[in-house]
């Protein structure tokens, strides 16, 4: 057995305790939180054997082989570089740290060090994603001419909405590119194996001022704050954005992502057109690919392995009609990364410390061409 830890409990942490006990041949033994009673709470919870209040004390726990970075951003840089510095294979949220100064430092770390790195990119491992990379690259859709979607969510819909991300020093410069836009525009490179070259980015906060709560408030709880039990603060980061995207095949397409859309849960859309066919795919309804032709019928092709490629078989795990959704996308990453680690999945599919670097690069560039109102080409 191969033997995990995770750092972080939030809302992340514990889907990854779940998708990594699914896989059968990895145990999840050690998990740290910011203080020993939290840890030692957290660590009954989800019976874990060991906790650790400081995750120092984690990375010194030779049994560990593998940690699971779930923390804030701001967190990200300092652990995931203790982490490869004890020689641990690491697993990291995104993103991958603050600004692509520190990434770029992480890329090179994992580089010295050898160890296995991975970022949570989870959308591109599910069956229908794949299955559509698979059609874009045998040519089914022919040349791609355009890309275009949005990633749309309404859990800050309301001015007494709040949470750690809405705060720089935590979440960094931008919040909707860099939390959701990330995973939108990470989809569509993988899927089209194009990547984007310059954008024209307009960042907009819809809320300039937002109500924090003076109580305690878990995410997505659903709960009215009432009067008395917030204080007003200020908004220095995007609620939405709208950008422009030209990709290094002369390819272009447009992307809107909005943290403020009314009943929109979490709703990561893609759209691509090309000269023989269009493909368009929807989180929320992840067992459904949507095929689009000229010269005959539309086509809604739902998830069955015995209809896919061969290539994205192996991402359907069961037939048919029984249907499968977002748990199984960081499943399927997870199992591509210890499988790997244990020999019998050399390919290594699985996105990699370099894909969050780049992603953060996309990020940054939208950031200054909002501010600079023009095109911009992407650093990497």
């Amino acid at each position: 057995m191969i033997k995990a830890a995770i750092i972080g409990t939030g809302f992340i942490g514990p889907a990854h305790v779940e998708a990594i006990r699914r896989l059968g041949f990895v145990e999840v033994i050690a998990v740290s939180e910011r203080t020993q009673e939290l840890a030692e709470q957290k660590a009954r919870e989800l019976s874990i054997p060991k906790a650790y209040g400081d995750y120092r004390e984690l990375l010194a726990d030779p049994q560990v082989q593998v940690v699971h970075n779930c923390t804030p951003n701001h967190l990200h840089f300092e652990m995931n570089k203790a982490i490869m510095q004890a020689s641990k294979h690491v697993v990291s949220e995104k993103p991958l740290a603050m600004n692509s100064t520190e990434s770029r430092e992480l890329v090179k770390i994992a580089e010295e060090t050898g160890v296995m790195n991975a970022i949570n990119f989870n959308y591109r491992f599910m069956p229908l994603v794949q299955q559509a990379k698979q059609m874009v690259a045998k040519g089914d859709i022919g040349r791609v001419f355009t890309v275009h979607g949005s990633y749309l969510q309404d859990w800050l819909l309301k001015d007494t909405d709040w949470n750690w991300r809405l705060v720089p020093e935590m979440s960094g410069e931008s919040r909707a590119i860099a939390d959701i836009g990330s995973h939108w525009c990470d989809i569509v490179q993988f899927v089209t194996g194009l990547k984007i070259k310059r954008v024209m980015a307009d960042l907009v906060t819809i809320h300039p001022e937002r109500k924090k709560p003076t109580v305690e408030m878990q995410t997505y709880s659903g709960r009215e704050l009432q009067p008395g039990e917030y204080e007003a603060m200020p908004i220095h980061t995007e609620d939405y954005a709208s950008v422009l995207l030209e990709f290094d095949n002369g390819s272009h397409g447009v992307m809107t992502v909005s943290q403020c859309a009314a009943g929109q849960k979490n709703r990561l859309r893609f759209e691509i057109d090309g000269s023989n066919a269009s493909l368009a795919w929807d989180q929320q309804n992840p067992n459904e690919l949507w095929i689009g032709r000229r010269d005959k019928p539309n086509e809604v092709m739902l998830k069955d392995a015995s209809l896919m490629h061969d290539e994205a078989k192996d991402y359907a795990h069961y037939p048919g009609g029984h249907n499968e959704a977002w748990p199984d996308g960081p499943k399927n990453l997870f199992r591509n990364i210890y499988g790997y680690l244990a020999g019998n999945r050399p390919g290594g599919d699985f996105s990699t410390f370099l894909d969050g670097h780049n992603e953060i690069a996309i990020c940054e560039a939208m950031v200054k061409s909002s501010k600079a109102k023009q095109w911009v080409d992407v650093e990497y």
